[in-house]
């Protein structure tokens, strides 16, 4: 399959979709996973969802069940979510919180921390320290957790960098979950992110959303903003204000960061416009629009004056693809006091909803002999342009050798 895929690789034109295999084929899929999604830094969680000793989330990438948990000193870490003894998957759960994470299998009981502390008549020379759960690369940026299962990740500090300083004033420290969906779509992870990094169907489908989202390409696109009267007057108010805001993304076009208006005199994601819940203390104003930060391959965000927005992307296979949206506020907010759960989440839970039958239409039409790759608008998808380009280099490099050798194996 490796010499196919590097044929349709290069024979990918740019400003077009991609081919049929790439959206449909369970061994192109197969090889996204090796190359892509085993390789780079993935989004696994907001900090929020690890408030206490032991508080833990699991992913799947591929084959590799991934757990990723809080220990006693604080320190946020992810381990292969396997039993040094046998192999059983240790937590089962999409998320929870114990003080020891214990195999259901044999009871081989680990510290959050990873070390193996009981495993019951191993024998007198059975040596547990060197049987500890397998260490997976975890760090942390604009209050997120990512993960990398490569063996030597990535460089992460420039998007480290970056990330933190434009989320600080929204203070991720001091959030905590309001609410978390999950849902599974019908469609290729990259239909799900293609239809992500475009507004031009919006006004077709997200009529809750377009209340307070601007659907201007010269703001959501691959455009810095500054092309759209609005967007600059947006981002040199905020900075002036002391809000990072101008766009910056990275030299390979990885991960952007920009902030924009909302519609008219909107301040949040909700139906009248209006703020959802209490704005965040490091927020000088209520109208300071939306951050927006993508990190390819699996996660969008949105960081508002009132509440952020985290959004998990992960693929099960080569027609199916998991979004977990996650809903922050300041932890001191008292649901039914502060906010109205209903109005914080009812215009994404709509959107998701029209995003996911978007997708599943799209990947019924791509698996079809009849479809051929079509060009896009350099203009209302640009950012479709990009992300397919980032893919489309990331394939072809990950085709060296030893270009995706995994951790830990």
């Amino acid at each position: 399959m490796q010499g196919d895929l590097l044929s349709l690789l290069n024979e990918q034109r740019s400003g077009f979709s991609l081919a049929r295999p790439f959206y449909a084929d369970p061994e192109v899929f197969a090889e996204d996973l090796r190359a892509i999604w085993q390789r780079e830094w993935i989004f696994a969680a907001s900090i929020a969802e690890f408030p206490k000793t032991g508080s833990y989330v699991t992913l799947q990438l591929g084959a590799y069940p991934v757990v990723v948990v809080r220990g006693a000193d604080g320190v946020i870490r992810a381990f292969h979510n396997v039993c040094r003894h046998r192999g059983q998957r240790i937590c089962s759960k999409p998320s929870g919180q114990a003080a020891k994470l214990v195999c259901p299998y044999h009871q081989w009981t680990y510290d959050p921390d990873g070390r193996l502390l009981w495993a019951r008549d191993m024998g007198t020379d059975f040596d547990a320290s060197k049987h500890g759960m397998k260490p997976v690369h975890c760090t942390q940026a604009a209050g997120m957790v990512f993960v990398c299962l490569a063996e030597e990740a990535p460089d992460f500090a420039a998007v480290q960098a970056e990330a933190d300083r434009y989320a600080a004033p929204h203070g991720m420290a001091d959030l905590k979950v309001a609410f978390q969906s999950r849902i599974v779509e019908e469609g290729n992870w990259k239909l799900v992110l293609e239809n992500n990094r475009e507004c031009y169907h919006c006004a077709g489908s997200h009529p809750s959303l377009c209340r307070t989202f601007s659907d201007d390409p010269d703001l959501v696109g691959a455009d810095d903003s500054l092309s759209s009267p609005a967007g600059a007057a947006h981002v040199n108010r905020c900075e002036e204000a002391g809000l990072p805001s101008r766009y910056v993304i990275a030299p390979n076009d990885q991960w952007r960061l920009v902030r924009i208006p909302f519609v008219g005199e909107g301040v949040s994601y909700t139906m009248d416009g209006a703020a959802a819940a209490p704005r965040l203390p490091g927020m000088p104003f209520a109208n300071a629009g939306s951050l927006l930060f993508f990190h390819y391959p699996n996660t969008w965000n949105h960081f508002l004056s009132d509440h952020v927005l985290n959004f998990r992307v992960l693929p099960i296979s080569a027609t199916q693809t998991e979004v977990v949206t996650t809903w922050l506020v300041h932890k001191d907010a008292v649901e039914g006091r502060d906010y109205d759960l209903k109005r914080l989440t009812e215009v994404w839970l709509a959107t998701n909803d029209e995003d996911r039958r978007v997708v599943e239409e799209n990947q019924i039409g791509v698996s079809s002999p009849a479809y051929e790759p079509g060009p896009y608008s350099a203009k209302q998808e640009s950012g479709v342009i990009q992300f397919v380009d980032w893919y489309v280099r990331a394939m072809i490099a990950a085709q060296a050798p030893g270009g995706a050798r995994l951790a830990a194996e």
